[in-house]
């Protein structure tokens, strides 16, 4: 942000002989550019011009066009439009890659939080398949089965055709043994 005595290129300070005596044209000269609109400087709260830097450079390039060049001013106001089409569109395409380099940071940045959860998720499903391949396993060693997983020794009972228990209800703990009453003393045997 600029103070209130700071000057810019575009900044309107030079009155009308000042910024003829440094364009190296007569004031009458400038005057003819405004009306023209090759260069309209700002205006003073009193309505008199105001020449910035930059129109003083405008104005030198108008001269060096007219003299050195043999442009007409119909062809100079068309070569400066140009010049300022140029540049806003020079402006434009800066402001459009900063911001693609922005949004391609972004994107990034998404992509890698993205993987890692896509490892935590993985990371967890192994788990879980992993306690459920030993779950599996142990129960049918209980009943007395063999085979591999998802077969069956009697035939139409396929365990891989059983839906599967949700991850709540798999990981519920067993439930803990029952209190009985030992007869003849009233107290209880847990078993």
């Amino acid at each position: 942000m600029s103070g209130p005595f700071e000057v810019s290129d575009d900044t309107p300070v030079y009155v009308i002989s000042v910024a003829a005596q440094l364009s190296g044209l007569h004031p009458q000269t400038l005057r003819a550019y405004d009306r023209l609109g090759l260069v309209s400087p700002g205006r003073s709260p009193g309505r008199g011009r105001r020449y910035s830097l930059r129109d003083i450079l405008v104005l030198r390039e108008v001269q060096r066009l007219s003299q050195e060049e043999g442009v007409n001013l119909s062809g100079i106001k068309r070569i400066l439009e140009l010049a300022a089409e140029l540049d806003r569109y020079r402006q434009l395409l800066a402001d459009m890659t900063a911001q693609t380099a922005q949004l391609r940071a972004e994107l990034e940045s998404t992509r890698a939080v993205a993987a890692r959860l896509a490892g935590l998720l993985r990371g967890r499903a192994d788990r879980g398949d992993q306690a459920d391949r030993g779950g599996e396993a142990h129960s049918r060693e209980a009943h007395g089965m063999t085979g591999q997983p998802g077969t069956s020794q009697r035939p139409g009972t396929d365990l891989a055709r059983r839906p599967a228990l949700p991850a709540a209800d798999r990981a519920l703990p067993a439930s803990p043994p029952q209190a009985r009453p030992v007869p003849g003393t009233g107290a209880t045997n847990s078993s």
